[in-house]
């Protein structure tokens, strides 16, 4: 298991990454010099105009340190890693069972009854911190929703319908969430989940913190040897890292979600700090971006007991425990894959 977990993520345009020794360089366009060992980092993430060497690529990628390129908005790009690590027996067993669709439908289901377990217990704690404040009623059904819809997935069902009742559950959770934010005026209304582009602040804040999450996971399951472009419940689509974007569903909610709620409802992001373009489309700016990333960062350092291991760890280690699960379930040391039950 790591020991640390470190993220560097690069926004300052026009600055240029490179190696001296065992530390990345950063030098910024007003001539700014900082350094970064490179042991302690878990993955880098360049927005924008940010250019690297190949010596610090190629460097990188022997330390199996991921380099990801995402534009300023925040919309992958690339990555630049290492050898895939793992053992291909691993990832072989991985690519049978996603084509089975029973071996497929039990790993989703498991899937999906942690992502509807979670999305119910974020309404079910706003409803009890903030009962005065929200729509009570309409929390209420989605929490009756969300019950009826993880009774249905703990059944055998097929894959198919296993989607159905993530749709059912997945429209109930997102009819409350604007009842979950606290601040009045039109700039925070919610009415939906919309993205590429996103149209309201809401969405651009958990599309940008959806982005963080599936960096992280990725590399998460990178760094255990499985293929995270193979998922169950997402479907294989070029370019799209299936398995990265199951495993992120578990965590959507509680983490990526409920750090965008407290981001608005604590007003440490403002109308300001977000632009409308003429397609309608809602885009941060630099400083809301720095004030996103520096929350998911301390956020990930919150200490947490893990409910399966039963350990105390840094939240954002649980990405690479419950890589760990996978790979070990996929491995038959584990009857089946336990999702992360957020308490």
């Amino acid at each position: 298991m790591k020991k640390m977990l470190n993220t560097l993520y690069v926004t300052s345009q026009g600055s240029y990454l490179s190696k001296e020794g065992e530390t990345i360089v950063i030098r910024t366009e007003d001539g700014t010099r900082k350094r970064f060992p490179v042991h302690v980092l878990d993955g880098v993430v360049c927005f924008g105009n940010v250019l690297c060497s190949p010596f610090l690529l190629g460097h990188c990628a022997d330390s199996g340190l991921a380099v990801s390129f995402l534009t300023e908005r925040g919309r992958f790009l690339a990555s630049v890693r290492g050898p895939q690590s793992g053992n291909v027996l691993l990832r072989r067993t991985q690519y049978r069972q996603a084509d089975d669709p029973v071996a497929a439908s039990a790993m989703a289901r498991s899937i999906l009854v942690g992502k509807v377990t979670n999305s119910r217990a974020v309404l079910r704690r706003c409803l009890r911190d903030h009962s005065e404040r929200i729509n009570s009623s309409v929390v209420d059904q989605a929490i009756a929703m969300l019950n009826e819809c993880a009774k249905k997935l703990r059944m055998p069902i097929s894959l198919d319908e296993a989607r159905g009742f993530e749709g059912q559950a997945a429209n109930a959770y997102f009819t409350a969430f604007d009842s979950m934010i606290l601040r009045e005026g039109p700039t925070y209304a919610f009415s939906g989940r919309n993205r590429r582009p996103p149209l309201d602040v809401v969405n651009c804040l958990l599309s940008f913190i959806y982005t963080l999450l599936t960096h992280d996971v990725r590399s998460a399951l990178e760094a255990v040897g499985v293929d995270p472009q193979v998922g169950f419940l997402h479907r294989d689509r070029p370019g799209r890292p299936g398995l990265a974007l199951d495993i992120m569903e578990e965590f959507r909610p509680f983490l990526a979600d409920r750090l965008a709620l407290s981001l608005i409802n604590r007003k440490e992001v403002n109308k300001r700090g977000f632009v409308k373009k003429a397609s309608g489309a809602i885009f941060m700016d630099d400083d809301t971006r720095k004030i996103v990333l520096a929350a998911w960062q301390k956020r990930k350092q919150d200490e947490i007991r893990h409910p399966f291991i039963n350990e105390r760890i840094p939240l954002g280690l649980s990405f690479h425990v419950q890589a760990l699960l996978l790979a070990r379930h996929l491995r038959g040391d584990l009857d089946g894959y336990p999702p992360y039950i957020w308490k």
